[in-house]
């Protein structure tokens, strides 16, 4: 079935008409740009998205090596006692995760978001070396309960240090788009140098392999929600496509779920904007509060920032 998608972008001058179709079944793209198109076959998709690797993470490299911790109060009236610490997903940095931050800490929580080199190091160093300071400035607040929010490898993350030790004021945990079972686009591109190189030793961890990393970390014994999407982004089309059943460009549906799990929602959302999304926040704040989603309906498009290149995935 294809899928077609027309934006305009509006300059200080002029309209440019902005058109792609991609159709899973024939695998051809037409991106027609002004009165000049281009027929990409399949076998010139990879090298498309090879492109799109490259300019993204030489964009993004320099501000993913940097540590460090953006802290927010929430307001007198409305404090709960409880922290929430946030920690982004690989090739992004803390800033990805500030409305996200933001919602949490006007709902009462402070809020810990960390900012850690995710292209850097392996998982476990990325869990030694920096998740202690997170947990730290949480604990300087004296909260009743530390809850926690993830996106993507940040939630592997999570289950690496809570399957050593568990913080005694562990509250709840909501993972937003979790390899937990790996992704079968790690097991396409972990042979590219490219993708290596752009993402670092941790991204050669999250195959679907048995003994991969976040297959080896087995069942959570912890209050867990999951929200993952089912819709990919443009320039993740070539990803999707690699990926059998529904997925968010990144990670299968399937993919997304880990043994244990208290609760599980589907959205229509993509893998790098699923976190600025109002409902998912909605989501993510009500089972923080109460251990379980509303399941509140949503229809495509997304509502985040995602929403103008995007396309469900089956």
């Amino acid at each position: 079935m294809p899928y077609s998608i027309n934006t305009a972008i509006k300059n200080r001058k002029s309209w440019i008409f902005f058109y792609i179709s991609s159709d899973k079944d024939t695998g051809k793209a037409l991106i027609q740009l002004g009165r000049v198109s281009l027929r990409i076959t399949s076998f010139l998709l990879p090298l498309l998205g090879i492109m799109i690797l490259f300019m993204t993470a030489a964009s993004l490299f320099s501000g993913c090596i940097r540590p460090g911790i953006s802290i927010q109060k929430p307001s007198d009236k409305n404090a709960l006692g409880e922290c929430v610490v946030l920690l982004h997903g690989m090739g992004r940095t803390y800033r990805s995760m500030d409305e996200m931050q933001n919602r949490l800490a006007a709902e009462g929580y402070h809020t810990v978001n960390l900012n850690y080199p995710s292209t850097g190091k392996k998982i476990d160093q990325i869990a030694k070396d920096h998740f202690p300071e997170a947990l730290e400035q949480c604990l300087q607040f004296k909260p009743a309960s530390i809850h926690f929010v993830s996106h993507s490898l940040g939630g592997i993350i999570l289950r690496t240090v809570f399957k050593e030790q568990k913080p005694e004021q562990l509250g709840r945990v909501v993972m937003l788009s979790p390899p937990n079972q790996g992704s079968i686009a790690a097991d396409k591109l972990k042979d590219w140098w490219l993708y290596e190189w752009a993402y670092g030793p941790a991204s050669l961890q999250l195959t679907t392999d048995d003994d991969s990393h976040p297959n080896k970390l087995g069942p959570v014994d912890y209050p867990v929600g999951i929200i993952t999407g089912d819709t990919y982004c443009f320039f993740d089309f070539w990803l999707s496509r690699m990926i059998p059943g529904p997925d968010d460009g990144k990670v299968s549906v399937a993919n997304a779920r880990v043994d244990g799990m208290s609760d599980f929602l589907v959205v229509h959302e993509t893998h790098p904007f699923i976190m600025g999304a109002d409902y998912v926040q909605d989501e993510t704040v009500y089972f923080l509060q109460n251990g379980k989603f509303r399941h509140q309906k949503t229809s495509f498009p997304p509502v985040s920032g995602g929403d103008w290149f995007s396309f469900p995935s089956e």
